[in-house]
């Protein structure tokens, strides 16, 4: 819930100067109505509408070098940077607009903000968070528990729209977890088998290569032998 207060007293505004974003402060220097409340500086604009951007510890306008993935700029070509106005996170007297987290709440209620509970509109998706909000074991069926809503779509019929449970486990999940599990055995075992017939045909080539060579060396022997005797005969 969110809620608008306007301060116009200069004196408990200036209990807010010089605190940083994501730093901490008493309820009670707004007055006595948020006493016992801990706020939390989340962010805020000043006059002209220029954010506050946490990690530059000023309390001015600067003009930071931009580029894709920084906060309050989008880049329209790629590789572009662009000198953007932010504010620092320090909190000054041209400020605007300060956001306000509360994180502990006190004992007098704020009207529009502490007094009411919102429900939540949409329920867990996840299977074990689904257990553990209605107390289930592992052997009762999540899918009967799930939070779903039913209204009427733009032609009339009735609806009932309910979130895909997240790891959920059905036998169809086990079985293709048996499946992958086949396939990688399979693998495994066809690459044992492709590995052992590689080796099984490099040892035959070499057998066959030591064969050809000792072959063509008993014939160069021979080959000088017979030179040799019909060199001796000759004489």
């Amino acid at each position: 819930m969110q809620k608008i207060i306007e301060i116009d007293d200069e004196k408990r505004l200036q209990n807010l100067y010089e605190k940083r974003m994501a730093q901490e402060i008493d309820g009670a220097v707004l007055g006595d109505e948020f006493q016992g409340y801990i706020l939390r500086v989340s962010g805020g604009n000043d006059k002209q509408g220029f954010p506050m951007r946490q990690g530059v510890l000023t309390n001015t306008r600067v003009r930071l070098l931009c580029k894709k993935g920084h906060k309050a700029y989008r880049q329209r070509r790629a590789g572009e940077r662009k000198r953007k106005s932010v504010r620092g996170c320090i909190v000054g007297h041209d400020i605007s607009v300060l956001n306000l987290v509360v994180t502990k709440i006190g004992e007098n209620p704020i009207a529009g903000l502490t007094d009411d509970n919102v429900p939540r509109r949409l329920g867990p998706k996840r299977a074990n968070k689904i257990r553990k909000l209605f107390n289930l074991t592992k052997d009762d069926d999540v899918r009967k528990y799930v939070i779903a809503r039913n209204f009427t779509n733009k032609k009339g019929v009735e609806v009932r729209k309910a979130p895909k449970i997240q790891r959920l486990v059905t036998p169809l999940v086990l079985q293709r977890k048996r499946a992958r599990k086949a396939a990688k055995m399979n693998s495994v075992l066809r690459n044992k088998e492709e590995a052992a017939a590689y080796k099984r045909l490099v040892a035959q080539r070499l057998a066959e290569q030591k064969e050809a060579r000792r072959s063509l060396i008993s014939k160069r022997r021979s080959t000088r032998k017979s030179a040799k005797l019909a060199a001796e005969a000759s004489a």
